[in-house]
């Protein structure tokens, strides 16, 4: 089965094919990231526009990368939700129209599930079960995963998800959008202890988390302390390591509370080097392992959605004619796949 898989949520086009024997046959991404830069942070109505500009052309640059035609796809995977409205119905009204006219199946796939699933397209692959850390600009989920779709939310964050902290954090230090990336190159540069951050709600029961704190601490060090570089650069490294320290903390919890070894870290902040660092350095510790996807398959892309879309095709399940997208999507209303 090959599967075709469009990726519009948010400020990113993302277009790939999956074929089942082969895997990724086609990969095409477009970052709307100059776009959005003049206004520190993603404009929904300029993503829309930008998602309708581009979604068709990557789809034929998709084709012809892979050596195929419309004939030769079985399928089509689109993201249905979370996300943003407008952007969501770019994506999900392009794949199934084109899947109406090429009749095809079309099936909704869920965001989150997407990049929970991004690490099944490397070459080392998780065993059902494990715990899943997602962590993006807009998510920050510990996930009991027993098979696809049988999905129990463990924690998740009350209030700003770690990638939103993150950008938030890095704004608060003038840096450039996007700022999670630049907050990160600015912390390597810092001095450790000089400045001591909060680990939220890690002194209490639960995996919930809570960055929303981290930021205001941030605001009020910055104020109080100057703005010199080396300052902002120790602020910077002192804010990433309690996040980092923060989720480590709460995947040990996860991990020991659940008796499973396996660890899997996905979305966009699963790119973090400080994080990854720490994480290996604690499975290591509980004698497991930990499982990501590449770099690039990190942030919003079609290779995930194409992956998803093809498990459940596979199961039986597609759309109907109706276009849907759903801006709030719980990840534990999906449907498991027998």
């Amino acid at each position: 089965m090959r599967v075709l898989g469009i990726e519009t949520s948010c400020d990113e086009t993302g277009i790939a094919i999956y074929d089942e024997e082969r895997g990724i046959v086609a990969h095409q991404l477009y970052s709307q990231v100059k776009l959005h830069a003049d206004y520190g942070g993603v404009v929904p109505e300029l993503a829309s526009r930008d998602h309708v500009r581009k979604t068709i052309p990557l789809i034929d640059a998709a084709l012809k990368e892979a050596g195929c035609s419309k004939e030769d796809i079985n399928g089509i995977a689109y993201t249905a939700g979370p996300g943003l409205m407008g952007a969501l119905l770019v994506g999900a009204t392009i794949g199934r129209s084109l899947a109406f006219a090429w009749g095809k199946p079309a099936v909704a796939v869920h965001h989150m599930e997407g990049h929970l699933l991004a690490p099944m397209l490397e070459e080392r692959v998780p065993a059902f079960p494990f715990i899943a850390l997602l962590v993006s600009g807009g998510h920050t989920l510990l996930v009991r995963v027993d098979g696809i779709g049988a999905y129990q939310i463990l924690g998740e964050s009350i209030d700003d998800a770690a990638g939103e902290a993150f950008d938030k954090t890095a704004k608060l230090m003038g840096l450039d959008y996007p700022g999670g990336p630049r907050l990160a190159r600015l912390a390597a540069a810092g001095t450790s202890g000089r400045f001591v951050f909060p680990r939220p709600m890690t002194d209490r029961p639960g995996l919930d988390f809570s960055f929303s704190g981290l930021k205001t601490f941030a605001a009020n060090t910055i104020a109080a302390e100057g703005s010199d570089e080396q300052t902002r650069a120790d602020i910077a490294h002192a804010f990433q390591q309690a996040v980092v320290d923060t989720l480590a903390i709460k995947c040990r919890r996860a991990l020991q509370q659940t008796g499973l070894t396996r660890l899997v870290v996905a979305g966009g902040v699963s790119a973090n080097q400080s994080l990854r660092a720490q994480l290996a350095e604690l499975m290591a510790s509980l004698g497991g392992e930990v499982f990501y996807p590449r770099p690039e398959y990190c942030t919003d892309n079609g290779a995930m959605i194409a992956y998803a879309g093809l498990q459940r095709l596979k199961a039986g399940v597609f759309e109907s004619l109706s276009v849907t997208a759903r801006p709030r999507w719980p990840l534990d209303e999906l449907v498991p796949v027998v």
